[in-house]
């Protein structure tokens, strides 16, 4: 009987550890709970602060300026001469005269340069001639054609009018006809 004395005794262990915890689990069982509504309460009002700080940072509650980054400044002021519209013969192999009709404007950065190109103007217009009568109807074709011309019209003024500068050359009206 000993052996079923000691089945019915292990039975009864395994009952009463099952219905009555230790005093350890007890003990940590309400603590696991409190900490747990902790984290769940202080994890996102972490990341609230967090992502309002981030937010904060990158400038969006302050009208988009950041700290350290300036604002643009105001455009300075530019002075723009307008010269004489150019009509030119442009080459051609056939027998049907093709025109060009320009309308040019130079930015310049101040009155200064502006007065000092006034004089070199015929000087300017003796380039854009020369060099404009040489073009085909096939060189002006697309932007790539435009840009190309800008940056060759630019570079002729530069050399008529040096040591002035210009900013930039607009094209007012570009007519083929």
């Amino acid at each position: 009987m000993d052996a079923i004395g000691d089945s019915y005794l292990m039975s009864d262990v395994t009952a009463d550890a099952i219905d009555e915890p230790e005093e350890g689990a007890e003990e940590t069982s309400p603590k696991g709970g409190k900490l747990k509504k902790i984290l769940m309460i202080a994890v996102p009002v972490v990341l609230l602060l967090g992502g309002g700080g981030g937010a904060y940072m990158m400038g969006i509650f302050d009208g988009g300026t950041t700290p350290g980054v300036d604002k643009p400044e105001p455009p300075k002021e530019v002075f723009f001469l307008d010269l004489p519209d150019l009509t030119v013969n442009l080459s051609s192999v056939e027998q049907r005269a093709q025109f060009l009709k320009l309308s040019v404007s130079l930015e310049v950065a101040d009155k200064a340069t502006l007065h000092a190109i006034e004089p070199f103007i015929p000087r300017v217009l003796d380039a854009f001639q020369v060099y404009l009568r040489e073009l085909r109807t096939s060189d002006l074709e697309g932007s790539a054609g435009i840009f190309l011309l800008k940056e060759e019209l630019q570079r002729r003024i530069e050399l008529a009018i040096y040591p002035a500068k210009i900013n930039d050359i607009l094209f007012k009206e570009i007519l083929i006809q």
